[in-house]
C-alpha cells in the first residue's frame, strides 16, 4: 500500500499551466499553437510574479502587452498572438471577459444595431482593441463604457519615440503611411491596389509615391528576368 505522502501527491489537482494545455488540446488546437500559447502564459506569469491570473485583469494584460511593444519591441502580429493566448486563458479557463468583468466594457454600436442585437456591444467582435482608460457615461441612462484610444495619444507616443531615437528629420504617424506605400511599390505591387489600400480617391495622389523611388527606366523589371 502506498504511503500517505505518495497518495497526496497523486491526488494533487493539475496546475494552471497543465489545465491550460489540456483545455487547448481538448479544443483540437495544433500542437505548435499549444506550445506557443503556453510560452505566452509563462511569460505573463513571470512578468506579474507572484500574482495569480485570477487576481488580475485587463489592466495587467495591457501592461504586459505594452511591455512587449515598447521594451521588447515585438511586431504587431506577435503582440496579437500574446493577446490571443491571454484572452483564451481568461475566457475559456477562468471564465472571465477582460474589460467586461468590471461591468462597463460595452461599446456604442452604430446606427440601430444596438436595438437589433442587444448583446452585441459586449461581444469581442465589437470591442476596441486599444480602448481608452477613462469611461464614458450616458447622462440619460447612466450607462458606462469606453471609447477607442484617441489618436492624439498615439501621436504623442510616436513623437516621444522619435525624440528617444535621436532622429532629426521630421516624422509622424503619417510617415508610416508613406513608408507602407513606398515599400509596396518597391515590391512591385499594382498601383491601383495601392490606391485602394491607401484610400485615395484620385490615382494622381497615389502616383506621388512613384516619384519617391526615383528609379526611372532602370526600375523596370523585364518579364523575362522574373521567369
Amino acid at each position: 500500500m502506498a504511503a500517505p505522502e505518495i497518495q497526496s501527491k497523486r491526488a494533487r489537482p493539475p496546475g494552471l499551466i497543465q489545465r491550460y494545455r489540456e483545455e487547448l488540446q481538448t479544443r483540437h488546437y495544433a500542437r505548435r499553437t499549444v506550445d506557443i500559447y503556453e510560452q505566452w502564459l509563462r511569460r505573463f506569469l513571470r512578468f506579474h510574479r507572484p500574482r495569480h491570473p485570477r487576481q488580475m485583469g485587463s489592466e495587467e494584460v495591457n501592461a504586459f502587452l505594452t511591455h512587449l511593444a515598447v521594451e521588447r519591441r515585438v511586431s504587431p502580429s506577435t503582440q496579437n498572438q500574446a493577446l490571443s493566448a491571454l484572452l483564451y486563458l481568461y475566457r475559456e479557463l477562468l471564465e472571465r471577459d477582460l474589460d467586461l468583468a468590471a461591468g462597463w466594457g460595452a461599446v456604442m454600436l452604430p446606427y440601430a444595431l444596438e436595438r437589433k442585437y442587444r448583446h452585441a456591444n459586449r461581444q469581442w467582435g465589437w470591442q476596441w482593441v486599444f480602448p481608452q482608460r477613462n469611461r464614458w457615461r450616458d447622462g440619460a441612462s447612466g450607462r458606462e463604457g469606453r471609447h477607442h484610444l484617441d489618436q492624439s495619444v498615439v501621436q504623442k507616443a510616436v513623437k516621444q519615440a522619435i525624440r528617444n531615437a535621436g532622429l532629426t528629420k521630421p516624422a509622424s504617424c503619417h510617415t508610416f503611411r508613406h513608408s507602407f506605400a513606398t515599400h509596396l511599390l518597391e515590391r512591385g505591387q499594382d498601383i491601383r491596389t495601392i490606391q485602394e489600400l491607401m484610400g485615395h480617391a484620385d490615382l494622381n495622389t497615389t502616383m506621388i509615391y512613384t516619384h519617391v523611388l526615383k528609379r526611372g527606366p532602370l526600375g523596370v523589371i523585364s518579364p523575362a528576368d522574373t521567369a
